[in-house]
């Protein structure tokens, strides 16, 4: 046993510090980042928002909406072939830019992603997800991905440290998704005690990817535009966004009526309510590591993009970047004990 003494940061935790601007307006700031990967030929044009691979967040509906905004989409892994098969048939050209299909590390979700590939072979993405990225077998797993898949764009995760970026992007990840524990409806921490405030998760990952050639997500822990603005500050390229898109007439989850007033369910993959509907319930040697909860009903996402967007162009005035790209050049984070005033919150 030891103990880092060395502070770690989350959001909450900091602010951006504003700098002089040449820009006359958040119109002249562009969101558009392009991207070539470590691996394979693919490369990438878009806004680096992505939404997360629940099933309550990572929909067909919720990437249709996505992709117009050119923002991206991980799809939950609890869809069928079929319905893959039958999506791809009816949605508009080049939405395989836009979206990955998700995998645990399971002999059977091997088998089905094979068989969505070789029906839909132009699909780019696959999002190899589990909560915990440190294990020897979910490193197996993905370096068998890489060699049956050697020309698609990998994201793996989730870890939240150098070393273990280092390895994953080695082992044939292009992309490595980044965060344990700061997720909304994540209970991790609280149930198990591990793990990293996000802020510093992001700094010290994408560190170890730039330096070799890789890509990082910050997954997790944004509940405002500016907690979005801070994690690409930070050095994340894209952000995973899940309760932020909750709640929508896209998202997933059972729309519910409580005095009047509208509400979509939200609850964490490992949570009882999500490993109920797909697996039959919690097995006995483990615990439920989510909540559920009822996210009060927005409409249709793209009011939430609207504010997301214009909260990041916002951000690059202040700091004079005129690319998003630019934003983490020019990030000073200064340590804060407050970030708003909430008197009028209550």
């Amino acid at each position: 046993m030891r103990i880092e003494t060395e502070l770690k940061l989350g959001f909450k935790d900091v602010m951006i510090r504003p700098k002089r601007s040449t820009l006359k307006s958040r119109s002249e700031v562009s969101l558009l980042r392009d991207f070539k990967f470590l691996h394979g030929s693919v490369s990438w044009s878009g806004v680096p928002i992505m939404g997360a691979n629940m099933d309550t967040v990572g929909t067909f509906e919720m990437a249709l909406a996505l992709a117009k905004e050119n923002l991206f989409t991980a799809i939950h892994k609890h869809y069928t072939v079929n319905q893959w098969t039958y999506f791809m048939k009816n949605a508009p050209e080049n939405i395989e830019d836009y979206i990955a299909v998700s995998s645990g590390t399971g002999k059977s979700d091997f088998k089905k992603i094979g068989e969505i590939f070789e029906q839909n072979p132009q699909l780019k993405f696959i999002c190899i997800d589990v909560a915990n990225g440190y294990s020897e077998h979910f490193v197996n797993f993905l370096k068998q991905a890489r060699k049956q898949y050697p020309d698609k764009v990998i994201i793996a995760g989730n870890v939240v440290t150098g070393e273990m970026v280092e390895e994953l992007l080695l082992a044939g990840a292009d992309i490595v998704k980044v965060g344990i524990g700061p997720g909304s409806v994540c209970t991790t921490r609280v149930k198990t005690g591990v793990g990293y405030p996000q802020l510093s998760a992001i700094i010290e990952c994408a560190d170890a990817a730039h330096g070799l050639g890789g890509h990082i997500i910050s997954d997790g822990g944004c509940t405002t535009p500016g907690d979005v603005a801070k994690a690409f500050g930070a050095g994340a390229d894209f952000v995973m966004l899940g309760g932020m898109l909750a709640g929508h007439t896209e998202s997933g989850g059972e729309l519910i009526e409580i005095e009047g007033e509208k509400y979509k369910k939200f609850y964490g993959m490992s949570s009882e309510t999500a490993m109920t509907k797909h697996v039959g319930g919690v097995a006995e040697y483990r615990a439920s590591e989510g909540k559920t909860v009822q996210v009060p009903f927005k409409g249709h996402v793209s009011a939430t993009l609207k504010d997301i967007l214009g909260g990041i162009r916002s951000t690059c005035t202040y700091v004079g970047a005129s690319k998003l790209k630019e934003l983490t050049k020019r990030t000073t984070f200064i340590r804060v004990l407050e970030q708003e005033n909430v008197i009028f919150n209550k």
